[in-house]
């Protein structure tokens, strides 16, 4: 069954990690949910959305490529990763190439970008932290140097919206690990420690935060407007750039 989008609206593929979790899962339907609802006044919404579409690189299904041959029409690629490394870089575009679409572009992942700072800022807040509270910056990790630095270019951005030291930690690849940073920060006389989450929805990883020894864990990113906003931006420039190419 092919979904066909209008001429000249191409439909967006959002394209998340994959969770083994029901509330991830969940997460990323009400984040695409929110995307066409902000992008619903050139988008059909009165069912099944055929230009609104969520695929996963890992863990679950469709793939991004399975997504792309079930579309008849041009298509904006998202991918909703917090940094790029091998799913941006190797993946999407693997993905995109087995799937034989000629009319598709892909826009850069959702991080790091100011908007997911100043989420990150308002979950620790309301997790409790305070001004002189010790700040940990978990992210999941990646081998691939390109996504480390962009944790530093994210952690220093929220050093900065904080006004206050950040240390960066990973959950599940890389050094240093969350509960070493956090049991370091406390030996050197820290007395509050808080784990500011750089992860888009709940699973797994999130779930080792709250095993870690900290005070308090922030909320992952999670569906916000900002978020919403960020991805829908993400789609209206890709999509203009693709009508342009189209023109010319």
């Amino acid at each position: 069954m092919v979904s066909a989008a209008r001429p000249g609206e191409p439909a967006l593929v959002l394209v998340a990690h994959g969770t083994r979790s029901a509330r991830g899962v969940e997460m990323i339907a009400a984040l695409a949910d929110a995307v066409g609802t902000e992008l619903g006044c050139g988008m059909d919404t009165t069912g099944p959305n055929p230009l609104l579409r969520t695929a996963f690189v890992d863990v679950l299904g469709p793939s991004p490529s399975e997504v792309l041959r079930d579309l008849d029409g041009p298509a904006v690629v998202v991918p909703a990763f917090l940094a790029s490394g091998y799913h941006v870089y190797q993946d999407v575009p693997r993905e995109v190439a087995e799937s034989g679409h000629t009319a598709v572009a892909v826009t850069p992942a959702m991080g790091p970008d100011p908007a997911l700072t100043r989420i990150m800022a308002m979950r620790l807040r309301a997790a409790g932290w305070q001004p002189g509270d010790a700040v940990v910056f978990a992210a999941a990790g990646s081998s691939d140097s390109r996504a480390r630095q962009d944790v530093r270019r994210a952690a220093g951005m929220l050093a900065e919206q904080l006004a206050a030291p950040v240390r960066i930690a990973y959950v599940a690849t890389g050094a240093p690990r969350v509960p070493e940073v956090v049991a370091a920060l406390r030996e050197s006389g820290s007395q509050r420690v808080f784990i500011a989450s750089y992860l888009l929805a709940h699973g797994l990883f999130h779930q080792r935060l709250h095993d870690a020894g900290a005070d308090g864990v922030a909320e992952p990113i999670g569906v916000h407007p900002a978020v919403v906003r960020l991805i829908a931006d993400r789609y209206r420039t890709a999509a203009h750039e693709l009508a342009r190419a189209n023109v010319h």
